[in-house]
């Protein structure tokens, strides 16, 4: 009683496969198969013997609840939205597979990152299986082939090579007219990358493009052991991440010290393990020469005004208020730090721009990079969630800004301190 369903928000975006389903059991063509299963063809639903059918289905889920369906083809996720009824069409087709144990195949495009697709979701649950973050014992295979990183939509050849190996396994693509279509004036570069180079393009408000970062990505580097560096800590002790980010002096390399997501719940459940993350500062005072270490204050001021200062203070070069009245060798209060914050987004922003320094590949730390939206103040631009609610975090994104920031005045302090040779001369 085989029940297969392809699945989409318009019938119009089930007409390429159901034409190719209907070009496999033609029957001046496929007469056999006819006779095996005593085929009925209709436009929109194919019937056969023993109760078995294949059928289309669109965005009501009402009318979709309860099926029973052994097979679904989702369609064309990238569309599947809120407003269109594809994210409750998804719901409802998902609950359905979980009480048969049955699977489901989604085809998606690039998505437009931000407008809430399902394809993004979907993306979002397998980068939480992929990070260890999920629950769930049923895995989800995502197979996506990208045109490199650094494809030059502008030179022929780079976009041609870029091209053949994305259609690899598509011998009927002709790439002439794929590269003519890229290049014709009324082609959106944006729509041209989703659609004909897999890259899902940067929201219009987001901070930093996902193709710089990722040529910045050197995976697994980090400092060897004895190393001067630097760090920036951000702490939450639910719902938000807690992570500590650091920054090699010599090359300004960044990598992933600690990152612990407590999740999104509001009730509490999830917290943050503070003996952990105070064991993994301990451990990176240990392993590498800290120079600098800047922590904001919310939730975790025992820790970055007392714990931490009392241990570590001696060994730092570089302090986050290192005069008036009341200095601080590790806090750095961001909530009275908007000017020095902003100005150290624009300058970070430039950098990933020019591909100024590199970093490990954290999978932590680029998903925040993505998530981090512009947000214009009176000083310039720094950086926001999506909404305050949000669950695209992007606290890595702040301790990579710091630990940029507090390189600099690193560098700048020792350049000072160059300047002064001891000597005093006297007229």
């Amino acid at each position: 009683m085989a029940w297969v369903q392809i699945a989409a928000v318009s019938e119009a975006q089930t007409k390429n496969t159901m034409r190719m389903v209907r070009a496999m059991i033609n029957k001046s063509r496929n007469k056999k198969i006819h006779q095996d299963y005593a085929l009925d063809v209709g436009k929109t639903q194919i019937n056969a013997d023993m109760d078995r059918k294949l059928e289309v289905i669109t965005s009501s889920a009402e009318t979709a609840e309860g099926g029973e369906a052994t097979f679904i083809i989702g369609d064309e996720l990238e569309h599947w939205t809120t407003s269109n009824g594809g994210a409750d069409l998804y719901a409802t087709l998902m609950d359905n597979l979980a009480k048969t144990g049955s699977r489901i195949l989604c085809t998606l495009n690039a998505w437009r990152p931000g407008v809430g697709s399902v394809a993004e979701k979907v993306f979002g649950s397998w980068s939480d299986q992929a990070l260890g973050r999920s629950k769930a014992e049923q895995e989800i295979l995502m197979d996506v082939v990208q045109a490199p990183a650094d494809t030059d939509m502008s030179d022929p050849q780079s976009l041609r090579t870029a091209l053949e190996y994305v259609y690899a396994d598509c011998p009927w693509a002709d790439l002439d007219s794929i590269m003519s279509r890229i290049w014709t004036s009324d082609a959106e570069p944006d729509a041209s990358k989703r659609k004909y180079l897999n890259w899902p393009t940067a929201d219009i408000h987001a901070w930093a493009d996902p193709k710089d970062w990722a040529q910045m990505a050197r995976p697994g580097l980090q400092p060897a052991v004895g190393a001067e560096i630097v760090m920036f800590f951000d702490g939450s002790l639910s719902r938000d991440t807690t992570a500590l980010i650091g920054c090699e002096v010599a090359s300004g390399h960044i990598f992933e010290i600690g990152a612990w997501d407590p999740g999104n719940s509001h009730d509490g459940d999830g917290r943050v393990d503070v003996m952990d993350v105070d064991a993994v500062v301990a451990r990176a005072f240990e392993r590498w020469t800290v120079v600098g270490f800047f922590g904001d204050v919310r939730e975790w001021e025992s820790f970055t005004k007392i714990t931490w200062p009392e241990r570590y203070r001696d060994q730092l070069d570089i302090w986050a208020v290192p005069s008036g009245a009341h200095k601080e060798p590790i806090a750095w209060d961001m909530r009275s730090k908007l000017f020095d914050f902003t100005r150290a987004c624009e300058l970070t922003e430039r950098e990933i721009l020019e591909h100024s320094f590199t970093h490990d590949g954290s999978a932590v730390l680029s998903e925040q990079v993505a998530n981090a939206m512009r947000s214009q103040n009176r000083y310039g631009v720094s950086i926001r969630k999506e909404s305050p609610s949000s669950a695209r975090k992007i606290d890595a994104a702040v301790c990579m800004i710091g630990a940029r920031m507090v390189r600099r005045l690193y560098l700048d302090a020792s350049v000072d301190r160059t300047r002064f040779d001891g000597k005093a001369v006297f007229v």
